[in-house]
């Protein structure tokens, strides 16, 4: 794990999920079967959905933590210093040298279409141990955030341990499943679909922050302002690079 700090702080939104590094090519079109081609642009981004909607709420001002597992390479070294810049805390961001960090290859044409080409690497290694080694700081948060691009018996597991200590919880069951357990239902308090990475993070992230910040607010109204935030994720390029901060934002939504 890496380090921080304090020892088991309380933190307003903890989130156990996923990162991904982005790797991000634009060219003319895209690739057929078998094409070399040049494009005219690359960068490399921060994702993974758990990760963006950490990203989100720490901006607005939420004491977050994140919950996840990152390989022992540079990717990973990246993404822990991305979390540290953001101010979240990296005491529960463990990493592993038996998979490398989560990467998304991404190949982007002038419409705007896309090929996506996922390997969730260390994400699917977030084990029993790690939620173990967390669970103080999960019981004592003021909202918990899982979703599925770890392993769907580690974000119920979490959900459990959550709502069992009286944390409030919403789930994001994003990319979608078959056949999702029954007991996430009953272990979530806000159920929230949407498949759409970017400006749905961006209002779950969001609606995190208005749960552990503004708890008698009525969840429409909410809803309602995470909706005016994500709107504003979307009119900047890049996934976290969009999410907007506090003070970037009317201060009526606050």
């Amino acid at each position: 794990m890496s380090n921080s700090p304090s020892a088991t702080a309380v933190h307003d939104v903890v989130v156990v999920g996923s990162c991904m590094t982005d790797l991000v090519s634009f060219a003319p079109r895209l690739p057929k079967p078998g094409e070399t081609i040049h494009g005219h642009k690359f960068f490399i981004g921060f994702g993974g959905k758990g990760a963006n909607q950490c990203i989100q709420a720490a901006r607005l001002g939420a004491k977050a933590a994140m919950v996840c597992k990152v390989g022992n390479d540079t990717f990973g070294e990246n993404y822990i210093e991305n979390f540290k810049s953001n101010g979240i805390s990296t005491e529960y961001v463990a990493q592993t040298s038996e998979a490398s960090t989560g990467v998304a290859s991404i190949t982007v044409n002038d419409d705007g279409q896309n090929e996506i080409v996922i390997v969730a690497g260390a994400n699917l290694l977030l084990n029993s141990e790690d939620l173990e080694q967390a669970s103080n700081a999960i019981r004592c948060a003021k909202v918990v955030v899982c979703q599925l691009e770890i392993q769907t018996a580690i974000s119920l597991e979490a959900l459990k341990i959550a709502h069992d200590a009286g944390v409030k919880t919403i789930f994001n069951p994003a990319p979608a499943t078959a056949d999702l357990d029954p007991d996430f239902y009953k272990k979530t308090d806000v159920f929230c679909c949407n498949e759409t990475e970017g400006a749905g993070d961006s209002f779950v992230g969001a609606l995190a922050f208005y749960m552990a910040h503004y708890p008698c607010m009525e969840l429409e109204e909410m809803s309602r302002r995470a909706c005016d935030i994500a709107t504003v994720s979307i009119q900047s390029q890049g996934t976290q690079t969009s999410y907007p901060s506090r003070a970037q934002l009317p201060q009526e939504l606050f």
